[in-house]
């Protein structure tokens, strides 16, 4: 017999690291966990069992389906926005390929168990594509059915998964199927930039945040890599995990859609710089713009609407700026540096 797990990817990434650890305390289900490199021992005492390997990797797949049935899957594996837009083929292997393997074995285990499997998905921001900054003033805060025209791979990426996912959701085998259970009940969120005081950033376009940040903590410059003026939401990490468990955890009766937008704050990147100031005495921020990141995160909404969220599964952030700076970025990074693991 099968044993019920719920299986993270990309167990090593950012969201992972505060995932496994907040289902890992509080509550019992039994936790895989799947990244391409070994896991964090931090986050081991918690996972029933760690792999290295590739969700493109099919035979491992086979391997996992024989020996546990998912109840919930987080799929948190990706190849993020920056390093997608240098390799957009390896981008596609892995951010529609991969998810595409995942969601045919999420079917095939909901069809022999009778239980739909839960597939959660961190969609992005990246989905958006607005033409210019006269364009993205109009647009004020973006609801989810519009501007979906993504200008990067990463962002072609998701808004084709999560259409993936709509279709594994309402109309897998809905031509000559059996009568029975079948599909996947997919549940996406379009992430803001994210911020996080335990992990350092790693790929992301909207990562000048959390690069100015870390930089500032450990009293490094930091040359910004889009203007002063530049504006795109975010959220703090605990934020972005309460979401996916809170949209895991919703009747899916209760769901009006399949992607939800999610956000927090929305500051510039001069004002984010102001506000480390006034809790570091050297901040050291020079602003020099790289074309082509700069059009990439200008062609992003400067907010985004949550509204659905809020109404749907009763979404609302703990941290707006203030709070998530004083609260768990500043205690948190100051304590990774004076415990000596940088910033």
């Amino acid at each position: 017999m099968r044993e019920p797990v719920l299986l993270v990817t990309g167990a090593n990434g950012e969201i992972g690291h505060g995932l496994i650890e907040r289902i890992g305390r509080d509550r019992r289900e039994k936790i895989v966990a799947l990244d391409l490199t070994p896991l964090d021992p931090r986050l081991a005492e918690f996972c029933h069992e760690s792999l290295v390997g590739s969700i493109l990797d099919e035979a491992l797949l086979d391997r996992l389906v024989s020996r546990y049935e998912f109840r919930t899957i987080f799929h948190l594996a990706a190849l993020l926005s920056t390093r997608a837009e240098f390799s957009p083929r390896a981008a596609h292997d892995v951010n529609v390929s991969g998810t595409l393997n995942l969601l045919q074995m999420a079917a095939d285990q909901t069809e022999w168990s009778g239980r739909r499997v839960k597939f959660l998905f961190p969609s992005s921001i990246a989905v958006y594509g607005l033409p210019d900054l006269e364009e993205k003033a109009r647009a004020d805060r973006v609801r989810e059915k519009s501007w979906n025209l993504p200008t990067t791979m990463y962002g072609c990426n998701k808004i084709y998964c999560e259409q993936l996912g709509r279709y594994y959701c309402s109309y897998y085998k809905q031509l000559g199927a059996a009568d029975g259970v079948r599909g996947v009940d997919f549940r996406a969120l379009r992430f803001p930039g994210l911020i996080s005081a335990v992990t350092v950033p790693s790929g992301g376009t909207s990562d000048f945040i959390p690069e100015m940040l870390h930089a500032v903590a450990s009293g490094q410059e930091y040359a910004c890599f889009v203007r002063e003026d530049t504006r795109i939401p975010f959220m703090a990490m605990p934020d972005a995990i309460k979401a996916l468990l809170m949209l895991e955890a919703a009747s899916e009766d209760s769901l009006s859609w399949r992607s939800y937008n999610v956000t927090s704050f929305n500051p510039s990147a001069a004002e984010f710089r102001d506000e480390l100031a006034k809790r570091w005495n050297d901040v050291r921020v020079t602003f020099e713009p790289h074309l082509k990141r700069q059009s990439i995160v200008d062609s992003w909404p400067a907010d985004v609407n949550d509204d659905a969220a809020r109404e749907d599964w009763a979404w609302a952030p703990d941290y707006d700026l203030p709070r998530a700076l004083d609260d768990y970025l500043v205690p948190g990074m100051r304590g990774r540096i004076e415990a000596g693991e940088g910033a």
